[in-house]
């Protein structure tokens, strides 16, 4: 991977609490996975949202730096939570608000 593109990408998640790289943006997403874990992020504060479809480097930079093969990625706290499915997963179980609460502690 590119230095400059993981330390992009260590800039980002870092200076926000919660960052979702997505197909498509809050307003207009592209996918139903990117969409569902949008919906499920937004109760919980704001959400720094990156559009992988901007930018083909990103897309599959963000692949290589988390070492997970699909889109949508979620990072709480600087730390990768993974995708969509993961996220409904802890929401049911009420573990994500606590997560996001947490502050990366």
């Amino acid at each position: 991977m590119d230095a400059n593109l993981k330390a992009q990408f260590d800039e980002t998640v870092k200076s926000h609490p919660i960052v979702l790289f997505m197909k498509g943006n809050a307003l207009f997403p592209q996918c139903g996975f990117s969409a569902r874990a949008l919906q499920l992020l937004q109760p919980l504060g704001p959400v720094h949202t990156v559009d992988v479809l901007a930018d083909p480097a990103v897309r599959q930079g963000i692949k290589d730096y988390s070492n997970w093969p699909t889109i949508p990625q979620v990072y709480i706290h600087g730390k990768f939570v993974g995708g969509s499915d993961i996220l409904m997963e802890l929401a049911e179980r009420g573990e994500l608000r606590d997560l996001v609460a947490a502050g990366g502690k």
